[in-house]
């Protein structure tokens, strides 16, 4: 993993699904900041800010290079910026693809090399830093995407999640997608994969639910996570712990879980007055979390603080 994603909490800023109409019509500046913690208990400086005419609905660290950053911007478009470089020299690039909102953008951490995005228009591009246009662009969804996500171990092969109820497995080296899960009866809004089990994934739903899921055998998923009041935005699998994720809802509220449990919610969080929106674990200190919401809000914390302690 490249240096500076290793050690540095990147803010998640992205507005929720459905997008108001009355958000839909402002032109919209979100500064895109990125903090880094000394140590979990230190002050948290702005290192660089990028300002963007429209949304920034997710970001990935390059795996290659250590400075650059991938943003998912929503007037379809996914921007480079370099943090070696000044303001004014960003984005170093922009690409426009994309018919409609990006909503995902997550780079290969094993290859390094490229990265997906994953939009409302319906597909997943693949993308390599080198190239002025995608490699591929991935279309079998028969609505939006949200979320495109690499598999921690194998460099070919990526899981989408999509308002058409499923999670498709791709192969990057094949025609088509290799299986399709119909996790859910309503959207699905986010997907991870165990960083510790290549063959599990988890599906975050407009139902409420979470779902865990073995690719192996997925009949039926080998555990529910029910706790969340409205739609589960996003879902991140813990970096340190195998049984450990996170996630965040319209419900206002950061919920941790082990999924391996009978009693799976481990804590609960309700710091964020909004929809809350981002949620992410440190790979550098096992424990921190981040979370973002609509009050535009960043929290950095230690688990079994108060997200809002000074």
């Amino acid at each position: 993993m490249a240096t500076l994603s290793s050690s540095v909490l990147s803010t998640r800023i992205a507005l929720p699904l459905p997008l108001p109409k009355t958000l839909a019509s402002l032109e919209m500046v979100v500064s895109t900041s990125l903090t880094s913690p000394q140590h979990p208990g230190a002050p948290i400086t702005e290192l660089a800010s990028f300002d963007t005419a429209d949304g920034v609905y997710d970001l990935a660290w390059s795996e290659s290079h250590d400075s650059i950053l991938v943003a998912a911007i929503a007037d379809g478009s996914v921007k480079l910026y370099d943090l070696a470089l000044p303001p004014t020299s960003n984005p170093i690039r922009s690409f426009h693809e994309h018919t409609r909102e990006v909503h995902s953008a997550d780079y290969n951490p094993v290859r390094r090399d490229s990265f997906l995005t994953s939009s409302w228009d319906d597909t997943v591009k693949l993308w390599t830093l080198d190239r002025p246009t995608s490699v591929r662009t991935f279309k079998e969804h028969a609505y939006c995407v949200y979320s495109s996500v690499w598999n921690p171990r194998h460099s070919d092969v990526f899981a989408s999640a999509s308002g058409d109820c499923t999670v498709r497995i791709w192969d990057v080296r094949e025609p088509g997608s290799t299986m399709i899960i119909p996790a859910h009866e309503f959207e699905i809004l986010a997907c991870d994969w165990n960083k510790y089990d290549d063959c599990v994934i988890a599906t975050a739903s407009v139902d409420k639910s979470i779902k865990v899921w073995d690719v192996r055998s997925y009949r039926v998923p080998i555990s529910v996570l029910n706790g969340h009041g409205y739609a589960v935005r996003k879902l991140k699998f813990s970096p340190h712990r195998q049984n450990l994720m996170v996630s965040c809802s319209y419900d206002m509220t950061v919920c941790l879980w082990d999924y391996m449990v009978e009693d799976a919610l481990v804590s609960r969080y309700d710091h964020h007055t909004e929809f809350a929106v981002g949620v992410d674990m440190s790979v550098l200190v096992e424990g921190l979390l981040a979370s973002t919401g609509w009050d535009e809000l960043v929290y950095v914390w230690q688990n079994g603080t108060d997200p809002r302690a000074p």
